[in-house]
């Protein structure tokens, strides 16, 4: 993976980014590396998330070979301790925790219910659902003492409706709408502001891996948008930059399809 590239210049309207400290889960590559670069093109700080260590250290070289500034956590999002990490190395290197972008999942096997494995079931859920709870409800006390803060999930179409993906991604996505929404009404008091992107299909590592005699792909087939145009992660970048910035301070609660039309089909 080349380590050379630069983080893009911020577009107009992108505010308030300039300084702020912003932590980007699975930004080892995809839509976190492009937020991540993002984020750093205008000014923002940046805790780099992942499993995967060659990826985030990849991300954290192109972002300071650019001039900017990043730190890199190495760990599974789901486990206490490393969400814990997270958030006190992001506080600890850039003084606060002003934006959250949970953006890290994973891709079921597109399993119906009835042929869905628990190990399945149990992974999906915990990677795409219990960790960015988990990261969140560490993140929130910092923003309390701010009195300001915003948070971006990465929820995906299957969030909003039931074929875009199989039974576990589903029900993981439509959990993190859930959150959006309630962090929405429960925080707008307290400034703090929860939105998400819902991607289309996009230029990404992610991968469908389904069984032979799996009973969900050939239900789902007739749903997938072949026809439509595949984003590239800097796209789905953009509206996360966009969502976190200054220029949507007025937008709560809300779930952004970015997905060339697909969800208005």
């Amino acid at each position: 993976m080349s380590t050379t590239a630069t983080a893009p210049v911020g577009p107009p309207g992108v505010t308030g980014l300039d300084g702020r400290s912003v932590v980007v889960t699975g930004a080892a590559s995809g839509i976190g590396r492009a937020a991540a670069l993002r984020f750093a093109g205008v000014g923002a700080r940046v805790l780099v998330a992942d499993l995967n260590r060659d990826g985030a250290e990849a991300t954290v070289k192109a972002i300071e070979n650019a001039g900017g500034t990043a730190r890199a956590v190495v760990g599974d999002l789901s486990e206490p301790d490393v969400v814990d990490e997270v958030v006190s190395t992001a506080v600890d290197a850039f003084g606060r925790l002003d934006v959250l972008v949970n953006n890290a999942g994973v891709m079921d096997r597109m399993s119906a219910l009835g042929e869905t494995a628990d190990d399945e079931w149990e992974r999906v859920v915990r990677i795409n659902l219990t960790a960015p709870f988990l990261l969140t409800r560490a993140a929130l006390p910092h923003m309390f003492v701010a009195g300001r803060g915003s948070i971006v999930f990465t929820a995906g179409e299957a969030g909003l409706r039931g074929s875009a993906a199989g039974a576990a991604c589903t029900a993981a996505q439509h959990g993190v709408v859930g959150l959006v929404r309630s962090l929405a009404v429960m925080y707008r008091r307290a400034g703090i502001r929860a939105n998400a992107i819902a991607p289309g299909n996009t230029l990404t590592g992610l991968r469908v891996e389904a069984g032979p005699d799996a009973h969900g792909p050939d239900v789902l087939a007739p749903y997938v948008d072949v026809g439509g145009r595949v984003s590239l992660p800097e796209e789905q970048a953009a509206a996360i930059v966009f969502l976190a910035s200054d220029a949507a301070v007025g937008i709560n609660g809300a779930v952004l399809p970015v997905d060339h039309g697909w969800s208005a089909v």
